[in-house]
């Protein structure tokens, strides 16, 4: 198998798009079959959305982690400012766009070379990362017990983009010359346990607001900025 020999520009996202939206079809949430009653998989997730006060947080960027970093923050702090536990609170975080490979395995980072593709550095090395930095351990420079894992077990609900999935994953398959079905399904399998797939982020988005979420913009490339000036 080639090696993933391509770094995801922002100035060639337009020129990729266009490479691939011929065949991207076949790796996309169907619309044509999607159920008319009203009630889907994604709907009913969206009914389990409750607690007295609640978030979503839009997770456009991987940003150094910054938005684990932020729903910590909101689950330490949101019962001291309104005097109630943290049962309470709803926490939503919806992966997309270039934030989807924080929902995969290091399975897909590493045969993928996914640090290298969204330029994505491992803490520990400086360099890509193989690995999936966010997930099993807090990410040093900020907050301890943030990672994505943890934040999970404290019931907070995580969202995976399955349009970013099949776009992104259809971005490397072309250019590893390999079939995009084929690596979608690998991406998939290593969507971590927990997480909750949509059709799209902007659809979980706009379904968790209707809920009575609070929309959270949870920041673009002001700390990655930062975090290169300290380095």
């Amino acid at each position: 198998m080639q090696d993933a020999k391509f770094e995801l520009e922002r100035r060639d996202f337009l020129q990729l798009a266009a490479a691939v939206a011929v065949g991207v079809g076949a790796t996309l949430p169907a619309t044509a079959n999607a159920a008319t009653d009203g009630e889907t998989d994604f709907t009913r997730w969206l009914d389990g959305i409750s607690g007295k006060h609640r978030m979503v947080l839009d997770v456009r960027e991987p940003n150094i982690g910054v938005a684990m970093a932020w729903a910590w923050v909101y689950l330490h702090t949101a019962p001291v400012a309104y005097g109630i536990k943290e049962s309470e609170l709803e926490t939503v975080m919806v992966f997309r766009h270039f934030a989807i490979p924080l929902v995969l395995g290091d399975a897909a980072w590493k045969k993928y070379q996914l640090g290298k593709v969204f330029k994505i550095d491992d803490p520990k090395t400086n360099k890509p990362a193989e690995r999936n930095p966010y997930y099993s351990e807090a990410y040093e420079p900020f907050l301890p017990d943030m990672a994505l894992q943890k934040l999970i077990d404290r019931k907070v609900k995580v969202v995976a983009c399955d349009m970013a999935l099949g776009f992104y994953s259809n971005l490397v398959a072309k250019q590893m010359d390999l079939s995009p079905e084929a690596v979608l399904k690998e991406w998939n399998a290593t969507v971590f346990p927990g997480i909750t797939h949509a059709p799209s982020g902007l659809v979980a988005i706009q379904g968790a607001v209707e809920r009575g979420c609070t929309y959270v913009f949870a920041g673009g490339t002001e700390m990655e900025s930062f975090q290169s000036k300290r380095t």
